[in-house]
């Protein structure tokens, strides 16, 4: 990503970058494995957006992860969402 400051910019380069983030869950089924294995797979695009983010001097970054909604997904889907979170979290720190 060493190549992302020479291609855009940079003094048009928001303060405030917000993702919402979807098709995980798509994206896993398209390749006929679980759910959670796309949600899984998104952290990398997490750790992606996140390093292109502070590349470039994006200030704030609001990733919007989990809606409301989400809640009403199947236990063993929401429990392993949380998983990846909580786990991701530890790792990260």
């Amino acid at each position: 990503m060493s190549d992302l400051k020479n291609q855009i910019d940079l003094s048009r380069v928001p303060q405030h970058v917000a993702v919402i983030m979807d098709g995980n869950g798509r994206w896993a089924k398209l390749h006929q494995r679980e759910r959670l294995f796309g949600h899984a797979n998104g952290v990398q695009s997490v750790r992606d957006v996140t390093q292109a983010a502070v590349e470039v001097g994006v200030k704030y970054l609001t990733l919007y992860t989990f809606s409301t909604e989400n809640w009403n997904r199947p236990k063993e889907e929401v429990d392993g969402l949380m998983n990846i979170l909580v786990e991701n979290i530890v790792k990260e720190t």
